[in-house]
Parts: C-alpha cells; sequence; structure tokens
C-alpha cells in the first residue's frame, strides 16, 4: 500500500512536481497499489501520470481500464494524458465512469444474457413511472408503498447483488417485509425485473448487476475481458458498492 498522506497541491502535472510517494505510485506498474489522501491532495493527478507512464512504457492504450465517478472526470483525465504521452493517443484507453463502460460492454455482450444489444436505458425517472404503474396495477395502498421508497429499496437490492431470486430465498429480507407491511414488495420487485426485460430495457443498475451476471455465468466472455484489461485503475475506489467490487475482483 502507498500511503501519501502528505501529498502536496501543486498545479503541475509534469513527474517533477510529485513527491516521492507519489512517484512510488506512479512508476509501480506491476501488482496491487492504493493510495490514500484527502481530498485535494493529487489523487487523480497520479492516476493520470500513472497511465501516461504505462503508455510510455509500452503498454498499449485498449489494454488499460479507467474507471471515473463522471464522464467529465474522465475527459479530463484523457486530455491530460495526451499530453503527457509519447507518439500515442488515448482515445483507445477504456475510461469513463463504472456505468458507461459496463453499458459499452453490454453494447456488446447483451445477446448472451437475454437481451437485444440495442436495449435501452432507463434513467431513475422511467424506472419510477414502471414502479408507480406496477403499485397502480397491484392496487396496493400508495402511502405504505411509497414510489420512490420502493425503487430505492430495488436500487438498493441490486447494488447489494440480490436480484429477485435472491430475494425470495433470503427469510431475513421477507420477515422485514411483514413487520414493515410491505409483504409485496417482492411482487413489485419481479413485475420491475420482468417488464424491463420484456420491454428489453435496463436502468442504471442493471447496467452493473447485468455486467456481473455475464461475466459470472460467461467465464470464457469474463477470460477475454481479463486478458484484455491488464491494468486497471479507479478514481476513488467504493469498494462499500457490493456489485461494482465484485466486477472488478472479477476482472482482476
Amino acid at each position: 500500500m502507498i500511503n501519501p498522506n502528505s501529498f502536496k497541491n501543486t498545479a503541475s502535472n509534469t513527474k517533477s512536481v510529485l513527491n516521492n510517494a507519489q512517484m512510488a505510485a506512479v512508476n509501480q506498474t506491476e501488482g496491487p497499489v492504493m493510495i490514500v489522501a484527502g481530498p485535494g491532495s493529487g489523487k487523480t493527478r497520479v492516476i493520470t501520470e500513472r497511465i501516461a507512464h504505462l503508455i510510455n512504457v509500452g503498454i498499449l492504450p485498449n489494454n488499460i481500464l479507467a474507471l471515473t465517478f463522471t464522464n467529465k472526470a474522465a475527459a479530463e483525465m484523457r486530455n491530460r494524458i495526451n499530453n503527457l504521452i509519447q507518439n500515442n493517443n488515448a482515445s483507445s484507453i477504456w475510461m469513463g465512469t463504472f456505468h458507461s463502460i459496463f453499458a459499452r460492454i453490454l453494447r456488446k455482450e447483451a445477446h448472451i444474457i437475454g437481451y437485444n444489444n440495442n436495449f435501452t436505458i432507463y434513467d431513475n425517472e422511467d424506472s419510477i413511472k414502471v414502479v408507480r404503474r406496477i403499485i397502480k396495477d397491484l392496487n396496493l395502498d400508495k402511502d405504505i408503498y411509497d414510489t420512490k421508497y420502493i425503487f430505492s429499496r430495488i436500487s438498493l437490492m441490486k447494488n447489494n447483488l440480490i436480484d429477485k431470486n435472491n430475494y425470495l430465498n433470503n427469510s431475513e429480507l421477507i420477515k422485514q417485509d411483514h413487520i414493515n407491511k410491505r409483504e409485496k414488495f417482492i411482487n413489485i420487485y419481479e413485475k420491475y425485473c420482468d417488464v424491463c426485460y420484456q420491454s428489453n430495457c435496463m436502468d442504471f443498475d442493471d447496467l452493473l448487476l447485468k455486467t456481473h451476471e455475464l461475466f459470472n455465468k460467461n467465464p470464457e466472455i469474463l477470460k477475454s475481458y481479463q486478458e484484455m484489461f491488464k491494468y486497471i485503475l479507479i478514481d476513488e475506489y467504493q469498494d462499500t458498492n457490493k456489485v461494482q467490487d465484485s466486477i472488478i475482483r472479477q476482472l482482476g
């Protein structure tokens, strides 16, 4: 573990301004590296410099997976990298948010898990409309089955790798629903998943959950991406998100 607790905040992107801990993280190209540091201390700059260093020592850009919090951050990193690399183009780096990168993979592979590759991506507003319609169709109390709460719970389940089948087999979750007088939650969850599938749609959480499913059920597909992504870099890693953590462990 690289633990640069005393990073100096500098405006320059050249290696000459990196301190020793930052330089160690940039230059250690093999094996796992974790940077632990506070806000504004240069973590993103180190990742940017590290990607440029990898390319400059001969790693192909399309063998690098770089995951960021926002697509805007990814675009800024790509521009910085272009200014740091020698005779290369950063456009072929797999760089973006978890959702954008895994959507890109699913656009190619979704047919393997039963979706058409031109699936529609629901935003939260679309998803809430579907949940609202299901609650109405099931004639449920809208106060007990609040639409936004139900959708947030579905999202929570997906991010914890609990699909509708796992939910049915989890006695603790079923017990909680009875205590909270929401025994029909599983019916809503099942119906929501079915509606999305029949409509060839995925919500934002599905982009992660379905990627995990794809890799979990198709080891040969997983192997192809493991071999492609020789270097995986994540800006501000959310290891508390179970599905994100699990996908990265699959790939790594």
